[in-house]
């Protein structure tokens, strides 16, 4: 991302994934499965996207009339952008306690596994190259 963004709370957080995984959406279906799902009051849910529009995660657009929102970033930028979030701020920039709960109660499949070990790999090949220059 070329911005920071302001920080989620935990409403915002699950309106916003919920969004990015059903947009583009009405207020009236967010509102609905935030009231299932935590008893959320629709005019609660209606402020918490607009919310999220003005912090730039959302974006709300006219479709038949009726808006609908829809994110701003695809779900793969967002899901790195909260790891990015969650890196930083929890763990204080070090992957370190990651790994330790990888290897204690990460189960991974085959093809995860093999995802990391190219990483790891890719990884080598650039602290060599930034050792060499």
């Amino acid at each position: 991302m070329n911005f920071k963004r302001k920080p989620l709370g935990r409403v915002e957080l699950e309106v916003l994934q919920f969004v990015v995984e059903n947009h583009p959406i009405r207020v009236k279906d967010v509102a609905a499965h935030m009231s299932e799902v935590s008893g959320q009051a629709r005019t609660t849910i209606l402020t918490v996207l607009e919310r999220l529009r003005q912090k730039k995660y959302l974006r709300r657009r006219k479709i038949d009339g009726l808006n609908h929102y829809s994110p701003t970033v695809s779900k793969t930028e967002f899901i790195q952008e909260l790891v990015g979030d969650f890196v930083d701020e929890v763990l204080q920039g070090s992957v370190s306690p990651f790994v330790a709960y990888l290897d204690k109660h990460a189960q991974l499949s085959n093809d995860e596994c093999e995802q990391l070990k190219k990483l790891v790999a890719k990884l080598d090949t650039q602290r060599s190259k930034s050792s060499d220059d």
